[in-house]
């Protein structure tokens, strides 16, 4: 199990604002192995309970809530990874826990007992939210993501793009899930996330693009069509 609580801030950008950032940032810091020349896919499959409890609280800013996932990076992987966030404040705490791909689908199912077989206490804390509350599978979100990464207070950066989404179909590995376009794919969604201060370049950065900071939500872009959720 892994755990993190750190900061976040989001950023809206034009397409050409991405480029120039990236190519700024990649003098100085690290690139996430699995960039490639415009980044990596990333397929999340959001779960949320029939009166749709996490979209409107964060619809509503609700000062703590949370949101559950399971994450994969390709349909051919052989796991999944199952994330909690939680915001408390101006924090968010995520915890994530790595499962098998067999137990992924079936989570994907609505077959939240299969976590029972993990030993990992957030495994049990899970399956117990998920069940009280009547999680249901609802919809997959999916995007292209280029990232950089700071060692110093464990800083991260992600351009988020392309993003789509289907609530036909929850099968998260497969091949073709039948993915809607939800965002002009010329903007782009820029997330900082640290612990502590930041590094002065990356602060002035934040601040030059401070006009465009959001609150976008790539969960509540992908219930777009169900909710009638406005960008």
């Amino acid at each position: 199990m892994n755990e993190v609580m750190r900061n976040e801030r989001k950023f809206l950008l034009p397409l050409d604002e991405y480029y120039r950032l990236s190519s700024y940032f990649s003098k100085f810091l690290i690139q996430d192995e699995h960039n490639g020349r415009d980044g990596y896919t990333v397929r999340s499959l959001y779960f949320d309970t029939p009166y749709e409890r996490d979209f409107y609280e964060k619809e509503d800013g609700v000062e703590t809530r949370r949101k559950i996932r399971l994450r994969i990076y390709s349909p051919k992987d052989s796991f999944g990874v199952l994330e909690m966030k939680q915001k408390q404040g101006t924090n968010q705490l995520k915890r994530s826990l790595r499962i098998f791909r067999e137990d992924a689908e079936k989570l994907a199912q609505g077959r939240y007992d299969v976590l029972l077989k993990y030993s990992e206490d957030f495994a049990a804390e899970c399956f117990g939210v998920m069940q009280m509350h009547a999680y249901q599978p609802k919809s997959i979100i999916e995007y292209r993501r280029k990232a950089f990464i700071a060692k110093e207070n464990r800083i991260r950066l992600t351009f988020d793009h392309h993003i789509t989404a289907s609530e036909s179909n929850t099968h998260i590995f497969s091949e073709n899930p039948g993915m809607n376009s939800v965002c002009d794919p010329y903007l782009v969604v820029f997330e900082v996330k640290y612990n502590g201060f930041l590094l002065s370049y990356i602060r002035d950065a934040i601040n030059y693009c401070e006009k465009s900071e959001t609150s976008v939500s790539k969960y509540c872009l992908g219930r777009s069509v169900s909710l009638h959720y406005l960008f």
